[in-house]
């Protein structure tokens, strides 16, 4: 890149054509789909980083031929790293706050509250209602799908009811309470790659998400199911909670807590450790047979250090459950940092790529009269993660001899 007398970038003396510039992005969705095909839904479980990686690895070697060197291209990654450490904290920090609110009992309160609205007379639109309070409260509607979700249809098999529309239900309330939920990684994705503040992002998301959910119920409620009877499986649901925590209307304190923090607008991140440390000390306080079976350390301990070692554990590894009611241990184990790292170890790659498109080829390209635009190509499943970082409202880009503004 060479600069002339009115600071403006001019295009490199090493021809760049745009079949070269998108190299990188077609070499991406090529692999992308190779990942998808051979690893199914397993592949964002490092498949795809992988991915991610080689395209970068190849954006570099595109940038060297057009005369910009490594150090240039390894500060763009640095930079579109940088860009992701925010909505990294929270990331972490909802993972801590999962594991306390399972822990204190604030998760199971939300799902055996929420459970006794299964209203035989209204099966459809009771579904709904507990997928969307459950996904709310784990912030993951694949985990409600696949595990109250299957519970839910096994009970419309036995009254005769028909499957597609409570698959239909299932699916309605889990996409609506993960969407809305401070604690899916995707909700905190989408702000984090938007630039806006978490909470803000969804508020603005109530003004779509509301009118669709009550369209929604409005169908499930007309169609009805009065042919229904009252489940065993809820029982024995509420059954196995009971036993493994004390559930009472207090331990959705927490929530309410939380939710007076969004309201008056806090940051996501200080919001969201002050209400996992809440929910650590509701744990201490209500369920200290729970936090001291999660420690499961030797007992010569004392109960004080066996305490502290279960709160521990469930800010950096989660909770685990082991009621014996498989829908309940799958909807309760989970949550501490560590649940987060993969979607972590994601962000990174995705970030680096965007970041070395930036300071490589979507800058030269950009910079010269055949610009191509097709960076919003290169993220395939990804590409939540790269859009905001890469074509924010108004930025201004400094690398090296070349300052690109793009509005």
């Amino acid at each position: 890149m060479e600069k002339s007398d009115s600071g403006q970038a001019q295009c490199s003396t090493t021809p760049l054509t745009p079949l070269l510039a998108f190299t990188p992005i077609v070499l991406l969705v090529a692999l992308l789909a190779s990942s998808v095909y051979l690893f199914g839904a397993d592949s964002s479980f490092g498949a795809n980083q992988i991915a991610l990686i080689l395209a970068a690895c190849v954006a570099a070697m595109v940038g060297k031929r057009v005369g910009i060197p490594w150090s240039e291209a390894q500060q763009g990654i640095i930079d579109g790293i940088a860009v992701g450490l925010a909505p990294i904290m929270i990331l972490l920090s909802v993972g801590m706050l999962i594991g306390t609110w399972i822990l204190s009992g604030t998760v199971p309160a939300m799902i055996y509250y929420g459970v006794e609205v299964l209203d035989p007379s209204i099966f459809y639109a009771a579904c709904v209602i507990i997928c969307a309070v459950v996904a709310i409260s784990i912030g993951s509607s694949w985990t409600v799908a696949g595990t109250l979700g299957i519970g839910l249809m096994g009970i419309a098999g036995s009254f005769d009811l028909s499957p597609a529309i409570t698959a239909g239900a299932i699916i309605s309330g889990a996409y609506f309470g993960d969407k809305l939920s401070p604690l899916s990684d995707t909700t905190n994705l989408a702000a984090a790659a938007t630039g806006v503040d978490l909470f803000d992002h969804i508020r603005h998301m109530l003004w779509t998400t509301v009118p669709s959910i009550v369209l929604a119920l409005i169908a499930f409620w007309l169609i009805g199911s009065s042919s229904a009877a009252a489940p065993q499986e809820i029982s024995e649901l509420q059954a196995a909670m009971t036993a493994q925590f004390d559930i009472g209307i207090h331990l959705l304190l927490p929530l309410v807590i939380m939710l007076a923090l969004v309201f008056k607008r806090s940051p996501a991140y200080p919001a969201i450790v002050a209400s996992a440390l809440i929910g650590a000390v509701f744990a201490l306080v209500f369920q200290r047979p729970a936090v001291i079976a999660l420690a499961s350390g030797p007992t010569d301990l004392g109960e004080p250090l066996l305490l502290l070692k279960g709160i521990w554990i469930s800010l950096f590894d989660g909770y685990v459950s082991n009621s014996g009611n498989e829908f309940l241990d799958a909807l309760l184990s989970k949550g501490g940092m560590s649940s987060m790292l993969n979607t972590v170890w994601l962000i990174l790659c995705a970030l680096g790529f965007g970041g070395i498109l930036d300071g490589d080829i979507v800058l030269s390209v950009g910079a010269c009269p055949a610009r191509c635009e097709g960076g919003g190509l290169a993220g395939g499943d990804h590409d939540c993660y790269l859009p905001g970082y890469k074509y924010p409202r108004s930025r201004s880009v400094h690398r090296g001899s070349a300052t690109w503004q793009d509005v």
